[in-house]
């Protein structure tokens, strides 16, 4: 039983023993603690101090909304800000304002260029404020140095090269677009222009067979057809007569030869009603199909009237003399001879006519049956047309929008940097933190006097304690002495007790001081 007690007392915490070690140790623990703290402490003051000074740069967006005038720019502005940031911390940029400001100078100041830009380079920093659906909102733009006023000066150079590089960039941008839809509505003109030449071209050839001409070419044709039916109407008409004045003019002749018709009338009168029968017969024919002012019916009703004078004449014409009688026989004679002559005109007129009006109506019958294969070919060359039409209005219109975009942008109305408020002037470094070097010098202090005080109890072979005394011994304690001390001993047990409270009180209050010093100093 006792084995036992004494493993559950091992393995149980022993305050008691940790206290009376804090009660021995403290001043070894304090000490450390207080010069470890001191030392960071001081270097946080030795260490060179930096100066960051900052500005918010906004995003606005375009005054104009995107119905009205469509942006004609890169919209991905992390890229654009990505660009417009390497061409800021360009070695040419970085040394214009290191000569600008004056940066860099002193003994211990980089002497190369490369140097100062490479220190230039990690002073600055950009970081991007989003907002909701991650869109970058604002960015905030640093730059440290050791004087407060520098860092303040560079911020704003910084600030205001962002602002103008950024205009520039979009101006440049939607210029450089307009150029180019310019450049492409250029050749899309000098396209549409060719597709027109063609067209004209091919509507100036095949003038008469165009698909938009096939009403007015069948009316056309319509009409030619019925006007050669007239004329061969009237030609077989012609024809019809020319044999009928050759009848009359053999039948006047046999007459003649024998002086007397059948019936003892004059012959010539009989030659005329046979010739008035005729014409009489034709007027019937002829008006049964037309009307009374178709020419043709006009026509021999004068003919009509003609042989009726001829005949009334003859009749009532004396007869003196055998020479008169001559006279007046050889007269109708001469007037059918003329009437025949005047007849083959007429055919060969018809004829011509006839000829004339079937050379048209091939023409356009040609037309007509050209005409799908013209139509198809148009149809490709009107295509063709349509489509540099509708790119041309594309890239007119296209290039009218970024017209007006440039022009927006040329007017900083569009998508702009706008600097919320100037660079800060730094009144606290932001290197070194000393309050964070005050935090890690108590860390630093209180490990270091951990370790201090642990040296010392592995380096110390007294026994301190009951336990550590009964743990030596092999058989068990049957009586103890109690420890019997002196006025002298507990006094001077109070004053160590009292100094370790006093140097702990001592080296809070100065650890807290510096560190209320250091937060207020920055």
């Amino acid at each position: 039983m006792p084995d036992i007690l004494e493993e559950q007392e091992a393995t149980q915490f022993d305050f008691e023993r940790y206290l009376d070690i804090v009660r021995r140790r403290h001043i070894h623990f304090l000490v450390p603690v207080f010069f470890g703290w001191l030392l960071v402490w001081s270097l946080s003051w030795i260490l060179p101090t930096r100066y960051t000074s900052s500005t918010l740069i906004l995003v606005e967006q375009p005054t104009m909304p995107e119905s009205y005038v469509a942006p004609n720019v890169n919209e991905n502005l992390q890229d654009r800000l990505q660009s417009i940031s390497q061409q800021i911390l360009s070695r040419t940029r970085l040394l214009t304002i290191t000569d600008k400001l004056h940066l860099f100078e002193g003994n211990k100041a980089p002497a190369s260029a490369e140097e100062k830009v490479e220190a230039m380079r990690k002073a600055i920093r950009v970081d991007l404020v989003q907002g909701r659906n991650n869109e970058i909102t604002a960015f905030r733009v640093a730059f440290s140095a050791h004087d407060p006023l520098v860092a303040q000066k560079v911020t704003n150079e910084l600030t205001q090269l962002f602002i103008n590089e950024n205009l520039k960039v979009r101006q440049e941008q939607s210029e450089g677009t307009t150029r180019f839809i310019e450049s492409q509505l250029d050749d899309a003109r000098a396209a549409l222009a060719a597709q027109e030449a063609k067209v004209r071209e091919f509507q100036g050839v095949h003038q008469g067979a165009l698909p938009t001409q096939q009403t007015s070419n069948l009316q056309i044709l319509a009409g030619l057809q019925g006007q050669l039916q007239n004329e061969q109407d009237s030609l077989n008409t012609a024809r019809q007569q020319r044999v009928y004045f050759q009848s009359l003019i053999e039948q006047y002749k046999n007459i003649h030869a024998t002086g007397r018709s059948v019936d003892g009338s004059p012959s010539e009168v009989t030659a005329l009603d046979q010739e008035l029968a005729k014409l009489r017969s034709q007027l019937t024919d002829l008006s049964s199909r037309y009307t009374d002012s178709y020419p043709d019916v006009q026509k021999v009703k004068a003919q009509i009237a003609r042989t009726e004078k001829q005949r009334q004449d003859l009749i009532a014409t004396p007869k003196t003399s055998s020479r008169q009688a001559s006279d007046s026989e050889s007269a109708p004679l001469l007037q059918l001879q003329g009437q025949l002559q005047a007849n083959q005109v007429e055919i060969a007129n018809r004829e011509r006519a006839i000829a004339g009006l079937e050379a048209r109506i091939n023409e356009y019958q040609g037309r007509l049956n050209a005409q799908p294969a013209i139509e198809q070919q148009l149809a490709e060359l009107n295509r063709g047309y349509e489509q540099s039409k509708a790119n041309y209005d594309d890239l007119l219109k296209k290039k009218n929008q970024s017209a007006m975009a440039t022009s927006m942008e040329q007017m900083q109305q569009g998508e702009r940097f706008t600097m919320l408020d100037p660079p800060s002037l730094p009144t606290k470094p932001d290197f070194p933190n000393r309050l964070k070097f005050c935090i890690v010098g108590v860390a630093a202090g209180i490990g270091l006097g951990c370790l201090v005080v642990f040296l010392f109890e592995f380096l110390d072979d007294r026994l301190h304690s009951e336990k550590e005394i009964k743990s030596l011994l092999s058989m068990q304690v049957m009586s103890e002495i109690p420890e019997v001390q002196s006025p002298s001993d507990l006094l001077r047990q109070k004053k160590r007790l009292a100094w370790g409270w006093a140097l702990t009180a001592v080296v809070c209050v100065v650890i807290v001081m510096g560190s209320a010093y250091s937060y207020l100093r920055g």
